[in-house]
């Protein structure tokens, strides 16, 4: 009963193949340093690239990367192919299109029942102006109703 925003992560594996996954367990931790939590399943594949890289990249979707979220999280698939991205300094790929970007020193991990939480010590962020994140609620993706204006959402009162 929790709407959360919707992001991919992604990193190089050990031979410096992209690596990528979406997660909605994604927070923020400290602004003094700058700090971002996720959590992995234990279970899942792509444990081993994210909990021994160096560097990892946090992407918040906008609402037009419905499908691109979708890619990311079927397994058996290409999900780099005809995907734009460049490599960051660290040659991580990061995504284009996205509503923010945070670029992440792999700073610490805790293992916590049946999943990895993972702290990352944001190095560099970036924001694309006016776009509106991608929320997922209940199984769903909610696309339908952009965010806008949230200055003015955040003036009305909620009782009269």
């Amino acid at each position: 009963m929790f709407a959360t925003g919707v992001t991919i992560v992604t990193a190089l594996d050990a031979v410096g193949t992209p690596v990528g996954m979406t997660a909605s367990s994604f927070n923020s931790v400290s602004l003094h340093p700058p700090l971002v939590l996720w959590s992995l399943a234990h279970q899942t594949t792509t444990l081993a690239a994210f909990a021994r890289g160096t560097h990892y990249a946090i992407h918040v979707l906008s609402v037009e990367q419905r499908q691109l979220a979708e890619r990311f999280a079927t397994r058996g698939v290409d999900r780099f192919a005809d995907v734009a991205w460049q490599p960051n300094a660290q040659g991580i790929p990061i995504l284009a299109g996205a509503a923010a970007v945070f670029e992440c020193f792999n700073r610490s991990q805790y293992d916590e029942g049946d999943h990895t939480i993972l702290i990352g010590q944001v190095e560099r962020c970036r924001h694309l102006p006016g776009a509106s994140p991608l929320l997922y609620h209940g199984g769903m993706f909610y696309t339908e109703h952009p965010l806008g204006n949230l200055s003015e959402q955040a003036q009305r009162p909620l009782h009269k």
